[in-house]
């Protein structure tokens, strides 16, 4: 079950993160990095805001629905969402440290990573 509910919300959030490209494509006439930002910043209030609502008991959500929406919607529409809100949960449970390990492996890894892949990439020409 739980893998249906990652598919089909994965699938909406894609489809919305594919919405919010074009709709910048339209009006901005050219690539932005603003649509990446635009999602990254609502994708990372709506699980901070949910997580928050379930964490007070102001809404109450299934195991299932969880993961649909959590999982799914917001990872397919951004996954810098759940990084950021690991990095919250690490920060409240009194690990301070851990909570900034997670952003500097993450974000210096990141490019570290992406940098070793491109320029490793234009080596196979």
């Amino acid at each position: 079950m739980s893998w249906i509910a990652v598919i089909l919300g994965g699938a909406a959030g894609c489809a919305a993160r594919h919405a919010v490209n074009l709709l910048f494509a339209h009006y901005m006439r050219s690539a932005t990095p603003m649509a990446t930002a635009t999602v990254n910043l609502a994708g990372s209030f709506a699980i901070g805001a949910l997580a928050g609502l379930v964490s007070i008991g102001r809404i109450q959500m299934s195991a299932p629905a969880r993961t649909f929406v959590f999982v799914g919607i917001l990872g397919g529409f951004t996954t810098f969402s759940s990084f950021m809100l690991d990095t919250l949960t690490l920060s409240q449970g009194g690990r301070e440290g851990a909570a900034v390990a997670n952003l500097a492996l993450q974000l210096a890894g990141g490019i570290a990573c992406v940098w070793a892949g491109y320029y490793g990439a234009l080596t196979l020409r």
